[in-house]
């Protein structure tokens, strides 16, 4: 894998730490001063797909060279000089532009959930940084009609949710998260909550099905590509640590020890880490597994869900084909596959480094599971790649990779700093409020200050976001929501050029001859044609070809 450049000056974008395939840093900071190509692109939208100081430059790219080893650096997309499929009208006049490509993409089984933009916002549950910026995430995600998860635990961690004998009747926490979303959805996207073992014991499901009937997705959770153990918080409050014990919480070191107590007092511990149980330890083999999650989810429609999905993370085959397998046998209407090893809390440092199966191994294996499933004649899940996708380029190559099965790409730190950003402007623009819209900043750094000292100048998206809501209720969108807003319109207008190039004007016409592999051991992992053997056969007919 080729090491990303720790600055771009074509763009005119830096990373603050080590940068990563994603373009996003190692370690993502919620008062990082930018600039990263993520962070920029929550600025200045679409604009940031092209080099900087037109007029006074010429650009030429460096990644031309073959990737060496196996990831998504080593995928090529195809571009074609003719041709065009699911074409719009301008296309028979040979007048087709790039924004006439539509992104719409729709999953489900029995019940379809259409997103405008075939990607949405992965799990953001009991952490901290989840809970401190969730309002700016979840209306900016509603604004742009993409789906949003909340995820694991945020009834369990909250201190107001009322739970006895393992049924919760009230969780303030998870009711702010649901309402902050559900408040600017317009029939795109969706909320979907889910279900690890702590939730399902405290009655989650029965819970949202009375309170939220017919508004959520459940999605029920096997893993996650940081880490093959349950879901860790750090607490660094002992009462708090008191609380979640008392919930049925694992917390390390055990808070009720006299000598972890008094290591506590004398400073020498400053924190405690909750986690949550691990799932299926009482059973023993994969037929065992299935009957359980087939009962499981027979229940959970009998409560009135409708749509169900399953997050997986980076197991191993048997893993990946039991999920696969399974999802498809009970009508799941997402199965998301999370490749190693980010994440967006405390995941263990050397777990996210050397647990799992990489992401363009395990998609490209779970094409070929999902190609066998589909050949023996059964009806496959609708699937979600996940795992470092931040740019355009990405996301077209997870779709590609795994069409036609792939409908959605699961992002989650990049869709994390427009609310970082945001929050730190609107910070400083409202200095009485910044402790409680959670900035860092005490002034604009330059990069943001060189746009302007008004949202309405720093954010390039902010009057198309004026226009969907009104003149008067802009005022209550937060700023970060506006920042999202920008960095999904450069998503997608990148996305657009893409298949504008490939000639596929609809995600349902992306296929696997879209991408081309750059190094011979791609090829054997991913099944796809060397960069110059796809076509080859076509080209060399044309040459003999004769009039």
């Amino acid at each position: 894998m080729s090491i990303p450049l720790k600055n771009n000056d074509a763009l005119g974008i830096v990373n603050r730490g080590n940068p990563l395939e994603s373009g996003l840093c190692t370690l993502c900071r919620a008062d990082c001063q930018g600039q990263c190509e993520t962070w920029m692109s929550c600025l200045k939208g679409r604009e940031l797909l092209y080099p900087r100081d037109f007029g006074q430059i010429t650009s030429g790219a460096g990644a031309l060279a073959p990737a060496v080893g196996v990831s998504y650096d080593s995928l090529r997309i195809m571009g074609y000089g003719y041709g065009a499929y699911d074409a719009p009208p301008s296309a028979a006049k040979g007048d087709a532009l790039f924004t006439e490509v539509s992104l719409e993409s729709a999953f489900g089984a029995a019940k379809k959930t259409k997103c405008r933009y075939p990607f949405f916002s992965g799990a953001l549950g009991s952490t901290f940084i989840a809970a401190k910026y969730w309002e700016p995430m979840a209306v900016g995600c509603a604004l742009s009609g993409i789906p949003i998860v909340i995820g694991e635990n945020v009834v369990g961690v909250d201190k107001a949710s009322e739970i006895k004998n393992h049924k919760v009747t009230k969780s303030p926490e998870m009711e702010r998260r649901l309402d902050s979303y559900l408040r600017y959805h317009d029939g795109y996207g969706a909320a979907i909550v889910q279900l690890n073992v702590e939730d399902t014991r405290n009655g989650v499901a029965e819970y949202l099905a009375k309170k939220y009937p017919g508004q959520v997705i459940l999605e029920l959770k096997w893993g996650q590509g940081a880490k093959d153990i349950g879901g860790e918080i750090q607490v660094k409050d002992i009462e708090y640590a008191d609380f979640l014990k008392k919930r049925g919480y694992l917390v390390d070191p055990d808070c009720e020890k006299a000598e972890v107590r008094e290591a506590f007092k004398k400073h020498s511990l400053h924190g405690f880490a909750r986690h949550s149980r691990l799932g299926y330890t009482n059973l023993s083999s994969w037929e065992e597994v299935r009957d359980n999650f087939l009962k499981q989810v027979k229940y959970l429609r009998t409560l009135g869900f409708e749509r169900i999905s399953l997050k997986t993370g980076a197991y191993g085959m048997v893993g990946l084909a039991l999920a696969i397998r399974l999802a498809s046998e009970a009508q799941l209407d997402l199965l998301t596959i999370d490749g190693a090893g980010g994440g967006t809390g405390m995941s263990p440092w050397d777990m996210m480094e050397n647990w799992g199966v990489p992401p363009l191994l395990l998609h490209a294996k779970a094409y070929e599971y999902a190609a066998l499933l589909a050949a023996s004649g059964q009806k496959v899940v609708d699937i979600s790649f996940a795992g470092g996708f931040a740019k355009s380029s990405t996301i077209f190559k997870g779709l590609a990779l795994g069409a036609p099965f792939t409908k959605m790409i699961c992002m989650g730190r990049a869709l994390m700093i427009p609310a970082f950003l945001g929050a730190n402007v609107e910070g400083v623009l409202k200095p009485a409020k910044k402790l409680e819209l959670n900035g860092n900043w005490d002034n604009l750094p330059k990069a943001v200050a060189d746009r302007g000292d008004t949202a309405e100048a720093i954010f390039a998206g902010y009057q198309e976001v004026q226009k969907k809501v009104g003149a008067k209720a802009i005022k209550d969108i937060p700023l970060g929501a506006i920042a999202m807003w920008g960095l999904v319109d450069k998503l997608a207008a990148g996305l657009q050029q893409f298949m504008a190039g490939a000639r596929k004007f609809t995600l349902a016409a992306l296929d696997r001859d879209d991408l081309a592999a750059t190094n011979r051991e791609t090829v054997k992992e991913t099944g796809l044609s060397f960069v110059t053997d796809l076509g080859d056969e076509t080209a060399r007919e044309i040459l003999k070809k004769k009039f």
